[in-house]
């Protein structure tokens, strides 16, 4: 054991080792022996070592390039992965496999510099850099201090107790080196510099608005309820069950079962039917303003959208579909006839039925308006299909209709029963065949309501309402002229001519023409039943309609099944001008503002629209208006105010079409001259054309 002041410090110690091992590495340097001695071994270590196996090739076969062509597509991945086609219920191989392989995937985010979050990271980075470097000066500080000779050796071992206070000293000035002072950092809530503000927003004060109305008139009634006075309600209550109990005899016993049944559903639907009166008119206002803006940018169309195109093609127009009016009801069922309200412009009856034959069954009367295009205003149903249908121009809630049993009905649209107010019977008097077209005509000398109906039966009748009965007269049979055959006894037989159409002069009363399914073409009188005023072979297949025109008194027009369209002067045996339309001619109606123009609708699903001023030899307008081909138009007619056509189908759809400006030109104004117009100017219009046809045909 050493005595307590012959203790040596444990660095001194290590120094010492220090300098045992430098000097023996001198010495060996010095002698120089054995250092020589494995460098021809370790030469010998760094020589190459072949493989027994390897290849002997010469220069040319080791400068020969081969070429390695890198692609996208990856060796690993499977080529033969197979799924389950539903379609064909076979397996089937998959065209497209996925090529990309993902050998590293780190995610991370990037801060620009110039942020805030950035300027920290790059403090944060120079503090640590500095402390590195702060801790290396100490490090070489220390070398220092151990290279330097044992000067302390003896000023440590002369005071043991001065150590320990000489250590404390140095590590806390060693802590005060390593962690330098850090500045105070401003925080912010995240790195998109989100501050929280807050406002206050002023609330208006509010203020009491007052107003003093005057108090509704009152008047004080009073009244004594004598014998007589009740006497006197008793009686007219009699009167008035008197009166219905004389109606009900008169009625057909068809009309009492079917008033008994009304009857029933009133007293079943009392309490309901007052609740939905108070409301019908409201919920119609809402309807129609709800259809309104369904339907807002066909109504833009309507009233305000002019094709451009027109200003650069003179002679060619279109037509701009609207409106599709069809109902689930009347399915299945052909659009028969067609027909403005005289008085509410938007309002239009529509007739169901069938032109077939044999696919004979109900029949439906609607009535829609443009302000509503989703459901009708009126539905009418009856049992036997409706063929015609007409508006009285004085009273247009009067509608009557001509069935396909030989029927005639008036319809009132006041009244919201589903049966019509008026209607002939095999017992009363009807057409044996389908009645094909019925038309209001002036009231009689009476002030009785009348209509005229033409029937394939060969009778045009007259029908009368006389107090609550349908009385008819016929007014003319037509024969077939050269079709009488004497059989015995003297006999003759005549051959009935059938009627298909009929229209009355506008002007003349007691003048009309008839359409037969011969293709002759009759001018009648209502004054003479046995004979005709004249007779024109018009066409060879049925005359489908016959109209007259609504300026000139002496011009109508006929269409047919022959494809054609034929306009008359009714003083002139030979038609004034033909036009062949390729296909069966359903409909023609002439255009209410105009005499030169009009319409006619084909089987073939298209409409064509003319105007014999611009063009005298074909339409200036030929377009298809139905959806598929098969549908076939039956009817067309114009609106009385608006320049719109409205087309029917067999399908049971109608279909509005606006005409563009090129379809319905007026005349032009000159300067300096104020432009003609009235009833006048339209006939002069057509005479000039019609002057040109008879100067050709008086020539040949």
């Amino acid at each position: 054991m050493l005595p307590a002041s012959a203790k040596i410090p444990l660095k001194q110690l290590h120094r010492q080792s220090i300098c045992i091992v430098r000097g023996n590495r001198k010495k060996d340097e010095e002698s120089g022996t054995d250092v020589v001695e494995g460098t021809d071994e370790w030469n010998h270590s760094k020589a190459a070592v072949r493989p027994p196996d390897q290849l002997e090739l010469t220069d040319a076969e080791l400068k020969e390039e081969f070429t390695r062509i890198l692609t996208a597509n990856n060796p690993h991945a499977p080529q033969n992965i197979v799924r389950y086609n539903f379609k064909e219920g076979t397996y089937k191989l998959i065209g497209f496999v996925d090529q990309l392989a993902v050998h590293y995937t780190q995610a991370g985010n990037l801060i620009p510099k110039d942020s805030d979050e950035g300027r920290r990271q790059h403090y944060r980075a120079e503090l640590a850099a500095g402390s590195q470097e702060s801790a290396k000066l100490i490090i070489s500080e220390e070398n220092l201090e151990e290279d330097e000779e044992p000067k302390e050796l003896e000023a440590e071992a002369g005071s043991q107790t001065d150590v320990p206070a000489a250590g404390a000293v140095e590590k806390v000035t060693e802590e005060e080196m390593m962690t330098p002072k850090q500045p105070k950092e401003l925080k912010l809530t995240n790195q998109f510099n989100f501050s929280d503000r807050a406002s206050q927003t002023l609330n208006n004060p509010l203020r009491d608005r007052e107003c003093q109305m005057e108090p509704p008139p009152r008047t004080n009634f009073s009244a004594t309820a004598n014998q007589w006075e009740i006497y006197d309600a008793y009686i007219e209550e009699l009167k008035k069950q008197e009166k219905t109990k004389e109606k009900e005899k008169t009625k057909t016993p068809v009309a009492k079962k079917a008033g008994k049944m009304a009857t029933r559903k009133l007293t079943s639907m009392e309490s309901q039917s007052d609740d939905i009166t108070k409301v019908s008119q409201a919920a119609k206002i809402v309807e129609r303003m709800v259809n309104q803006n369904t339907y807002d940018d066909v109504a833009q169309d309507f009233k305000y959208y002019e094709e451009a195109a027109d200003e650069f093609r003179d002679q060619e127009g279109t037509l701009l579909p609207l409106w599709k009016f069809q109902n689930d009801k009347a399915k299945r069922l052909a659009v028969t006839a067609l027909c403005w309200n005289p008085k509410y412009r938007d309002l239009f009856a529509v007739g169901h039925g069938s032109y077939d034959f044999m696919k004979q069954s109900r029949g439906m009367l609607l009535l829609y308006s443009m302000k509503n295009p989703s459901f009708p205003e009126y539905i009418f149903s009856s049992e036997s299909g409706i063929m015609c249908l007409d508006i009285h121009v004085d009273h247009p809630y009067l509608v009557v209709v001509g069935h396909y049993d030989g029927n005639v009905a008036i319809y009132n649209l006041k009244k919201p029963h589903s049966q019509p107010s008026f209607r002939s019977s095999a017992k009363s008097g009807k057409h044996t065949d389908p009645v094909w077209q019925v038309k209001w005509q002036k009231d009689d000398m009476d002030q009785n309501l009348n209509f005229f109906s033409v029937s394939s039966d060969g009778r045009i009748v007259s029908w009368t309402l006389v107090k609550s009965e349908l009385v008819h007269t016929d007014v003319i049979k037509l024969k077939v002229e050269g079709s009488t055959t004497e059989v015995s006894e003297g006999l003759q037989l005549h051959t009935v001519g059938c009627g298909t159409a009929f229209d009355f002069h506008k002007e003349i009363d007691y003048m009309f023409l008839v359409g037969t399914e011969e293709g002759k073409i009759y001018k009648c009188s209502k004054s003479y039943s046995s004979q005709f005023l004249d007779t024109y072979d018009a066409h060879n297949m049925a005359v489908d309609a016959v109209s007259w025109n609504p300026y000139h008194t002496k011009v109508f027009m006929s269409c047919s099944s022959d494809w054609t369209v034929k306009i008359w002067d009714h003083t002139i045996k030979t038609p004034m001008f033909i036009y062949d339309l390729n296909s069966a001619v359903s409909d023609v109606a002439w255009a209410p503002y105009s005499s030169t123009v009009f319409a006619a609708v084909t089987t073939d699903g298209k409409a064509h629209v003319f105007d014999l001023v611009i063009n005298k030899y074909e339409a200036i307008c030929k377009q298809p208006v139905v959806a598929k081909k098969k549908n076939k138009i039956t009817h067309v007619q114009f609106n009385p105010i608006h320049p719109i056509i409205i087309v029917g189908d067999d399908r049971g759809h109608i279909t509005c079409l606006k005409l563009s400006p090129n379809l319905r030109k007026m005349p032009k104004e000159k300067k300096g001259q104020e432009v003609q117009k009235g009833p006048a100017v339209e006939i002069a219009k057509l005479d000039k054309l019609l002057n040109l046809v008879r100067e050709v045909k008086t020539k040949t």
